[in-house]
């Protein structure tokens, strides 16, 4: 992990209105943390964002990239698990995988970042993938991903969001 000024785009650069339009659809609040405060509810540490229930917390200088994964994560899980949600949202491996290819089909859904820029951002924070990028993942290796997200309802077979 490298810090947010090694050029990922921030929460700051995006604007928390265009980012809370995406989210709401979920069921998801974004609530607005000072900078240099806490970030409540973040499993990494700031400039991490947080989750607790339904609330994503997030600083100006919150990668999008972690507000997403983070949000991936709420996305993905049932009721029973986010009434329970605090910082640690779980999940296994093939979720853990879902989460990921849900936060690069979100950023598709957002002026200003994109499916391009996020995975490019994935890469720049240290996520890790087996063929070397993010890119190479998402285009050859997320199948399993996608099926996973289709069979939940989030995605369709196009990897259009629901």
């Amino acid at each position: 992990m490298t810090d947010a000024a090694d050029g990922v785009l921030t929460v700051a650069e995006l604007g928390l209105p265009a980012l809370g339009a995406v989210l709401a659809r979920y069921g998801l609040a974004l609530v607005a943390v000072a900078p240099g405060a806490p970030i409540r509810g973040s499993y990494w540490g700031p400039p991490e964002a947080g989750l607790l229930g339904s609330r994503l917390y997030l600083r100006p200088d919150t990668p999008v990239h972690s507000a997403l994964h983070e949000a991936a994560h709420f996305i993905c899980m049932d009721e029973a698990r986010r009434a329970a949600l605090d910082t640690d949202a779980g999940g296994d491996f093939a979720e853990e995988d879902a989460v990921c290819c849900l936060q690069i089909l979100l950023a598709g859904e957002l002026a200003g970042m994109g499916r391009e820029r996020m995975m490019a951002d994935m890469d720049a924070w240290g996520y890790t993938f087996r063929l070397g990028s993010a890119r190479r993942w998402f285009e050859e290796d997320a199948d399993d991903a996608r099926e996973w997200l289709r069979w939940r309802g989030l995605a369709d077979a196009a990897g259009a969001l629901r």
